[in-house]
């Protein structure tokens, strides 16, 4: 290659670089897999593979919402520490999914306690029994029923208890000072979600959970969701929140005016779409469907 052509080549490859957005860009630079987003109040995300992660980094400790896999996980962990020695005081679960906990074990004796709802933990050692794992488990150690509080630094962190959704122990955790509020899996921001039912998950109190979220915070609080559609919108505000709540109502209207036309369960499967739906994508539609139509026939 003369110099010309190498001249010419390089400026295209620099060029090409130059048109990546400034996220995509830093990215190639430094070659992580993982994303970083600095939210308020000291409240970061972390996003890789699995369930959104929150934390918040204070001088007197570091609190961490969910730990989706032992490799994402221990790439949270490697950030956190070239910013501050500070040390992990908790790992807080908003459900027993393995996106969500399988990153505990990295935290073994590291993390002061784990915190989750006690169904959570239940159904992670009910679940973990059944694939013979538990020896890939960190349990937690610190259970609640309704509500737990703890303070970190000048942080107020609350777990609350709404009620079924997702599963049976989505826990819902508000960091109060920064307004920041992780709703797990409760939320799937425009991607259709996934309803756990053999985890105690319900449709029609799922309504109800989003109902008593819009109520409980303002209209200044900062949501992170357990997933989105676009990997870029896994925050929002209560907008999104009642997105999804009609998402999940138009469901049940749907497929409960199909059981009483008389549609089988494989016919109502068969659905492309829900009427009034428009945002909601990828795959991942029967799902929903097989959930509320074997809700609706149980007559829960």
């Amino acid at each position: 290659m003369n110099r010309r052509n190498f001249i010419q080549k390089s400026a295209l490859t620099i060029g090409a670089f130059g048109l990546l957005p400034n996220g995509l860009w830093a990215k190639s630079l430094q070659d992580t897999p993982f994303k970083i987003k600095d939210l308020r109040g000291g409240v970061s995300v972390f996003t890789e593979k699995g369930g959104t992660i929150a934390y918040l980094n204070t001088p007197k400790g570091m609190v961490v919402v969910d730990s989706q896999f032992p490799e994402q996980s221990q790439h949270l962990i490697d950030e956190l520490k070239k910013k501050a020695t500070n040390p992990f005081k908790l790992l807080i679960n908003t459900h027993h999914h393995g996106d969500h906990t399988s990153g505990n074990i990295t935290f073994k004796n590291l993390v002061e306690h784990v915190v989750a709802h006690e169904n959570s933990l239940f159904n992670q050692k009910t679940v973990s029994q059944k694939q013979k794992s538990e020896e890939k488990q960190l349990f937690p150690d610190t259970t609640f029923s309704d509500n737990w509080k703890q303070k970190v630094g000048k942080e107020q962190i609350k777990a609350h208890y709404f009620g079924a959704g997702h599963t049976n122990g989505d826990a819902i955790i508000h960091f109060e000072n920064a307004n920041v509020t992780h709703m797990g899996d409760l939320i799937f921001n425009r991607r259709y979600p996934y309803v756990d039912r053999s985890a105690g998950a319900n449709i029609h109190s799922w309504i109800k959970v989003l109902d008593k979220t819009l109520n409980t915070f303002d209209n200044e609080t900062i949501f992170v969701f357990g997933h989105a559609f676009d990997p870029d919108k896994i925050t929002g505000n209560k907008e999104d929140i009642k997105a999804f709540k009609d998402y999940l109502e138009k469901l049940l209207v749907f497929v409960e005016a199909e059981i009483k036309a008389g549609k089988s369960k494989d016919e109502v499967l068969k659905a492309t779409s829900i009427p009034g739906v428009r945002e909601w994508k990828r795959d991942g539609i029967g799902r929903g469907l097989q959930s509320a139509y074997e809700e609706l026939s149980e007559g829960k």
